[in-house]
């Protein structure tokens, strides 16, 4: 583990990765498209590319988008999701693919989710690299470090997109004595949520809805402007999309379509040869209904954000985002 932070812009996330400002802009589906995660890494942050939203929706060959993406972060680090849970044979080959890959273009930040990151971590760290893990709990915080990952990313139940259970202080409790920096992610809008984050201990933060309240992010008009008009009352938590709970604007669509599994769903889950088939087919149907949904732009659609949206009223560059964030830290610190 690197040593303690000497100063709120130098913390174990920002020497992990080789950044200036301790902020990731987090993977999002459909929502990291290369213009928005090279503006994060390009003004100090770290952008993550999320490869099916890379190739599937956004259309890029693999190893060319990495490219373009690093074009665009002006020569900064930028790091690769690698979402591992093995929901077959031909998945799981494909990621190792992409890792491979994204290890053969420089890349040496990787945040993985779900499943067991052994595999991801002796690869990277073979060539260097680090690796951040995505929990949502103790338990899988012990897997992630049992494999051996660099670090925790604690998504808390201010998340967008999958969302975790409990408040950042609970979680960061639950996380404090694995021995590895842990990132808050959610409930952060602006920079004095992040800064709020970082005093309790935090080594940096990870943001989504903000960033897709921004020129870069490429996601339909109507989307952004549901983000900026929607309040903590607005967001509400349904597991129909992928099985588990996810955290979405409401919508008709999302009245429509309910918040709870039904029993058939729910048992499938619960058995070990059904969970596979039950979460392959809700994967499916979200992938094409969450695309639909960055195409379309209709009022109908399920377009994911956190509890967040509160402080997100207006559209603003990700630089200022990632500047924001630095100016507020280095005035916390000249206050100490």
């Amino acid at each position: 583990m690197p040593a303690p932070a000497s100063s709120p812009l130098d913390t174990p996330l920002t020497r992990h990765a080789g950044i200036r400002v301790p902020i990731i802009c987090g993977p999002m589906y459909p929502c990291s498209n290369p213009e928005l995660v090279g503006a994060v890494s390009a003004a100090g942050g770290l952008g993550i590319v999320q490869p099916i939203s890379l190739t599937y929706v956004h259309g890029h060959d693999y190893r060319e988008g990495l490219r373009l993406t690093s074009r665009l972060a002006k020569g900064a680090p930028i790091g690769v999701n690698a979402l591992i849970e093995a929901s077959s044979r031909a998945y799981h080959n494909r990621m190792v693919r992409w890792v491979d890959i994204a290890l053969e273009e420089g890349v040496r930040f990787f945040l993985t989710s779900l499943g067991n990151p052994r595999w991801v971590c002796d690869r990277v760290h073979a060539a260097g690299g680090v690796v951040y893990h995505d929990v949502t709990d103790r338990r899988w915080a012990e897997k992630g470090v049992e494999g051996g990952v660099d670090g925790l990313v604690a998504v808390n139940n201010r998340a967008g997109g999958h969302t975790g259970a409990h408040d950042p202080r609970a979680l960061l409790d639950e996380l404090a004595g694995f021995g590895v920096p842990v990132v808050a992610a959610g409930g952060v809008g602006d920079a004095a949520q992040g800064v709020t984050l970082m005093r309790m201990g935090y080594a940096g933060v990870q943001l989504g809805t903000r960033f897709i309240a921004t020129p870069e992010c490429t996601a339909d008009a109507a989307y952004k402007a549901a983000i900026l008009r929607a309040g903590t009352h607005d967001i509400v938590l349904t597991e129909r999309l992928t099985g588990v709970p996810v955290s979405v604007v409401r919508t008709p669509a999302v009245e429509r379509l309910g918040t709870q599994v039904g029993p058939l769903a729910r048992w499938m889950f619960r058995g070990r040869r059904t969970k596979r088939w039950i979460r392959t087919w809700y994967a499916v149907r979200s992938l094409r209904a969450l695309k639909r949904s960055s195409v379309d732009g209709t009022a109908s659609d399920y377009w994911q954000a956190g509890r967040s949206v509160d402080a997100i009223t207006t559209l603003v560059p990700a630089s200022s985002v990632v500047e924001g964030f630095a100016d507020a830290l280095t005035a916390m610190e000249r206050a100490a």
